[in-house]
């Protein structure tokens, strides 16, 4: 496997699960949401007393686009890297002029929401003005949307969760898109919604809580976070989905391809969330 992204993932995810050392060394391209992935999967092994090993990128450019994102500040924490004498040259630190718009940032508490917000705040501007041409209600909308999904990790998962977010090049649309993904490893979307609900499986409870606008708490105005970044996602002809247990949900606009339902994939634990937002045509 060349890439690794939310498109491939579930392709990735039954051989990690099968092996201590995890093989990255053919990988060209790692996306947000792969990053936050093999994370949270070290995460879990770490925390059933496994501890796998993590075989780096070979290609130098992947290693420039993980320094970037800070993703060797915490995949330490849960792998032994290989090698373990990686040293990064000037040329792959990170530049003024990145692409980042977020790096991997822990999702905790509400304090942590605001950074985020700050943060991308900050660079809104120079990334998306500039390279997706959205204007200031455009972005006002994207941050909200952002701060409701980082929202949705405090108030349900019962767990800490990740947030990264990078503006690509994207070769089969011809246009720029920013990548974003928000993850955890909580008690997911079925168990959060069976405490009100008779829920039949994961993909249901997916379904309940981004289009119908479910939640676990019965008090009035909640539940209506998803929905709300749906219809945010779906205004940009964006691509929204959403992973959780065994299941996913994407919302698949007409330049992209995959399935709007999947069950029985590998058990993931707590929720996946990839959206992606095209540039806006001129």
């Amino acid at each position: 496997m060349s890439h690794l992204t939310e498109s491939t993932f579930e392709e990735f995810l039954p051989g990690f699960n099968n092996s201590k050392i995890i093989n990255l060394t053919n990988v060209t391209f790692i996306d947000p949401y792969g990053m936050l992935g093999i994370i949270e999967l070290g995460e879990v092994a770490r925390d059933s007393g496994i501890v796998k090993t993590l075989l780096l990128p070979s290609e130098s450019e992947a290693i420039k686009y993980l320094e970037r994102m800070d993703f060797f500040k915490y995949v330490i924490q849960n792998y032994r890297i290989e090698p373990e004498d990686l040293k990064l040259s000037e040329r792959y630190r990170r530049r003024v002029h990145s692409d980042v718009l977020l790096e991997i940032t822990v999702i905790e508490k509400a304090d942590d929401i605001h950074y985020i917000v700050a943060k991308v705040k900050a660079r809104a501007d120079i990334i998306l003005k500039r390279h997706l041409h959205y204007d200031e209600k455009a972005i006002n909308g994207f941050i909200v949307a952002l701060a409701e999904v980082c929202q949705n990790i405090i108030e349900h998962s019962g767990s800490k969760g990740h947030v990264g977010i990078q503006k690509y090049y994207f070769q089969n649309l011809g246009r720029n898109v920013v990548k974003i993904a928000v993850t955890d490893t909580g008690i997911g979307f079925r168990r959060s919604l069976s405490e009100r609900f008779n829920i039949r499986d994961d993909l249901e409870a997916i379904e309940k809580a981004l289009i119908h606008g479910a939640s676990r708490y019965s008090d009035e105005g909640r539940g209506h976070g998803l929905a709300a970044v749906r219809r945010f996602v779906a205004d940009w002809n964006g691509k929204l989905s959403i992973r959780s247990g065994t299941a996913r949900l994407s919302i698949i606009p007409d330049w992209s391809k995959g399935k709007k339902y999947e069950k029985n994939l590998v058990f993931f634990p707590g929720a996946q969330i990839s959206i992606m937002l095209p540039e806006v045509s001129l």
